[in-house]
């Protein structure tokens, strides 16, 4: 199979995304209409994640927010949202890069998206040069480079 040199995957990931942050920005600017609202779980510990000790403790690994009725000062930006939620009626801030969104639903219209988290933290094989790559038996990258032949 041809390497990728467009990166459509990231590319495919980067629109869908796209979609999370319209549909907050939208919630935002007019609220959220009708029986909306949104499901959207993160990992708590990717780069960026600002999240209260107290439930990084308690969600290690991930953690899925609702927003509907109450949440307050909901901001979007191009990387990320913020958010004030209340956890036994105690205020709590969090900021979820885009990044580091997991799954994102709308049960209300039966409208889910699921993201492959740990490419798109890592980055693809071969990324960080132009040398094609692939994964060798035991998980790790080879480059190509290993393979040819070396002059004498």
């Amino acid at each position: 199979m041809a390497h990728d040199q467009m990166g459509y995957e990231q590319m495919a990931r980067d629109a869908l995304r796209g979609v999370v942050r319209e549909a907050l920005r939208r919630a935002v600017n007019e609220g959220l209409p009708g029986a909306h609202h949104f499901y959207i779980s993160f990992r708590t510990h990717a780069p960026g994640v600002d999240l209260d000790e107290s439930l990084s403790e308690k969600y290690p690994e991930e953690m899925t927010i609702v927003l509907e009725h109450q949440y307050w000062d909901l901001a979007v930006d191009e990387d990320a949202f913020e958010v004030t939620l209340k956890f036994n009626d105690i205020p709590k801030y969090i900021r979820v890069p885009f990044e580091a969104v997991t799954q994102f639903a709308d049960p209300s219209v039966n409208f889910g998206l699921k993201f492959d988290v740990a490419l798109s933290l890592l980055g693809e094989p071969g990324d960080d040069d132009s040398t094609p790559a692939k994964k060798g038996e035991s998980g790790q990258v080879v480059s190509l480079d290993a393979f040819r032949k070396k002059p004498e």
